[in-house]
């Protein structure tokens, strides 16, 4: 029998890009939980007066890159909470980057479309960053 390739997620990182040529990431500071980009593929109806047996046919349309999130300790005025402001403040979009811990990296485009500060009575503050995604992700290896 084969052992498990499983992995926590642990020592992963969440980074966003400055817009430079070249680009430089700066890692976003206590994210604890990410959510990568959740892939969707439009189905298309195609049927038409003779598809066999009355049935319906399909055919795939486009990709939906849909949305990353991550969540993060929220320390107000913060590097994490500063980066987040200014990203909100451009009103732009930017080049994010996924670090798994096995060192593999997910880069894509996003723009930046929640940003949910708690700050609970009895609990850690946190934030919830919500990043839609544009344009299709790329695989590669961290360096």
């Amino acid at each position: 029998m084969a052992e498990t390739e499983a992995m926590i997620g642990y020592g992963s990182k969440f980074a966003v890009g400055d817009g430079a040529d070249p680009e430089v990431f700066t890692d976003i500071a206590e994210v604890y939980d990410i959510t990568p980009p959740s892939d969707t593929m439009d189905v298309i109806d195609a049927t038409h007066m003779q598809s066999p047996d009355a049935t319906r046919e399909f055919i795939l349309g486009l990709r939906d890159p849909g949305e990353c999130s991550f969540e993060m300790n929220f320390i107000p005025g913060g590097a994490g909470d500063t980066a987040i402001q200014d990203w909100r403040t451009a009103r732009e979009r930017r080049t994010c980057r996924i670090t798994f811990p096995n060192n593999v990296t997910w880069t894509f485009s996003g723009l930046l479309t929640g940003y949910e500060p708690a700050a609970p009575t009895d609990d850690k503050m946190t934030a919830t960053v919500t990043i839609k995604v544009t344009g299709s992700y790329v695989t590669g290896m961290a360096t």
